[in-house]
């Protein structure tokens, strides 16, 4: 199959990328870094997340990003909402999408919300329903789709089905998690290849995490499928909470590189990103592990002493 000519990304970095920092980033902070996301040209900003503050206090200010950010035409903020609280929350602060979340692994849902993968699934049903009367976009998302960190193999079959569970929900997206990175290039093909049977190929993302440095090959196997949407967090914001020190969400620099290599268009400025990039990890005070965003910024500053 031909690659794509052009992807969507979706940029996870404001809440996937920031959820678990410990020390609290300060609402304006979160809110520059959403406008300057936008501002590079992402058409979705994964922007923060209606849940108790006693869970993720992180994002106990999610209304208040809400209510500051430069809302741009044409750009997507989503939100993640667990229930009907949530929900509320989020057509309040006029979101334009929202993420509901349940696990491809049964052991993974029992030991981390304690019910069934069909039972979490089934409480967001008036969540999506109510979403919809709402003229939200509703976003499922799927974890542990290529392993587990407690049962370990997730089998293709399981997370078919619960591609097929948020297909009855009318999700306008599915996103395909491989929320402990270790996945690999062939079980990401044939992944992929399952869930095409069975949902649109064009309306399924790919959200892969780098813990064993694989996630870009990861994304080529899914741009060899046709998938054209990715998720990815600038600066690679974020860690892997089962493997600890071990990098998560693949950095939105890293990705864009390689598309422009590629030459498949994203409509964002990778220039833009860098900086982005240097931006939020000065102000949160942690290292920017994105390989491509150190080494052009690296090049960007050499060229202005250079030119001094």
């Amino acid at each position: 199959m031909a690659l794509p000519q052009r992807v969507k990304i979706v940029e996870v970095g404001p809440r996937d990328g920031l959820q678990n920092e410990k020390e609290f980033v300060p609402t304006q902070t979160k809110v520059e870094l959403v406008n300057r996301l936008a501002a590079a040209g992402f058409p979705n900003v994964e922007t923060t997340s209606f849940v108790s503050p006693k869970w993720v206090p992180q994002m106990g200010d999610a209304a208040d990003v809400m209510a500051g950010i430069e809302r741009r035409r044409g750009t997507i903020y989503s939100v993640l909402t667990p229930n009907m609280r949530g929900l509320d929350g989020a057509i309040a602060a006029r979101a334009g999408e929202i993420v509901i979340f349940g696990a491809a692994s049964e052991a993974f849902s029992q030991k981390n919300i304690n019910c069934s993968i069909a039972e979490s699934i089934e409480r967001f049903v008036p969540v999506a329903k109510a979403a919809k009367d709402q003229g939200l976009r509703v976003r499922g998302s799927i974890s542990c789709a290529f392993g587990c960190p407690y049962q370990g193999d997730v089998p293709i079959a399981s997370v078919v089905d619960v591609v097929e569970r948020f297909k009855a929900l009318a999700c306008d997206e599915i996103d395909i998690a491989d929320t402990i990175g270790v996945g690999t290039a062939d079980h990401v093909r044939r992944v992929f290849e399952a869930v095409t049977r069975v949902f649109p190929r064009e309306r399924l993302s790919g959200h892969f995490h780098d813990t064993y440095g694989q996630a870009l090959a990861n994304i080529y196997a899914a741009l060899q499928e046709g998938i054209e949407i990715y998720h990815a967090s600038v600066a690679g914001l974020g860690g892997c909470p089962y493997a600890k020190g071990a990098t998560g969400n693949v950095a939105t620099e890293d990705v864009l590189y390689l598309m422009d290599g590629l030459g498949i268009r994203t409509g964002i400025d990778l220039a833009q990103v860098v900086e982005i990039g240097d931006f939020i990890s000065t102000a949160i005070g942690r290292p920017n592990v994105s390989r491509a965003g150190k080494a052009l910024l690296a090049k960007a500053r050499s060229q202005q002493i250079d030119c001094a």
